[in-house]
């Protein structure tokens, strides 16, 4: 619960990382980290629409590709998986829906999580300062008490002015 509260704590400074997508990165992270992830990662490719997608044993292990990432990126990733159940309702309106397939915004961070617990991650997020923004918005209600509806039409509302088809979420029940 301290972890959570201390990631979300960081995330209300995060306001303009929303540049379009084009969030680079800046250096590593270490020796001691390359190895750590040596040993936790199990394997890594490329979708077909380029994206970079990395399998961990949990969420509680971040994808490598992670490791050149800025904190704030490596701390939205964090929240993603903290509140997937409530992102897998969340439209992105980045485009990644036609580009990429995505069905959600949790898409533009974790692929696919797998019945024994380990993530496949996906790299679209750390390019896209539109995907982050969503996730961190929803985030925050979800931590203010608003329900997965409530959270869906207030994003729907701020993000689908833009012009930009979004992704094929479901609704909540």
């Amino acid at each position: 619960m301290r972890k959570r509260f201390t990631v979300l704590s960081a995330m209300v400074g995060l306001t303009v990382l929303v540049s379009a997508c084009g969030g680079g990165g800046s250096g590593g992270t270490g020796k001691q980290a390359a190895h750590q992830h040596e040993q936790t990662h199990s394997h890594t490719e490329h979708a077909a629409n380029g994206d970079l997608r990395e399998t961990t044993a949990s969420a509680k292990t971040l994808p490598a590709f992670l490791d050149t990432q800025r904190s704030e990126i490596r701390s939205v990733y964090e929240v993603a998986a903290m509140y997937a159940d409530v992102l897998e309702y969340v439209p992105c309106y980045c485009g990644c829906g036609e580009s990429a397939g995505h069905k959600s915004n949790l898409e533009c961070f974790i692929h696919e999580r797998k019945p024994d617990g380990s993530i496949v991650w996906d790299d679209h997020g750390t390019r896209c300062g539109i995907c982050l923004q969503i996730a961190v918005d929803a985030a925050k209600m979800s931590k203010q008490g608003q329900s997965a509806k409530q959270i869906r039409d207030a994003i729907d509302q701020k993000y689908g002015q833009n012009g930009v088809k979004p992704t094929p979420t479901p609704m909540p029940s």
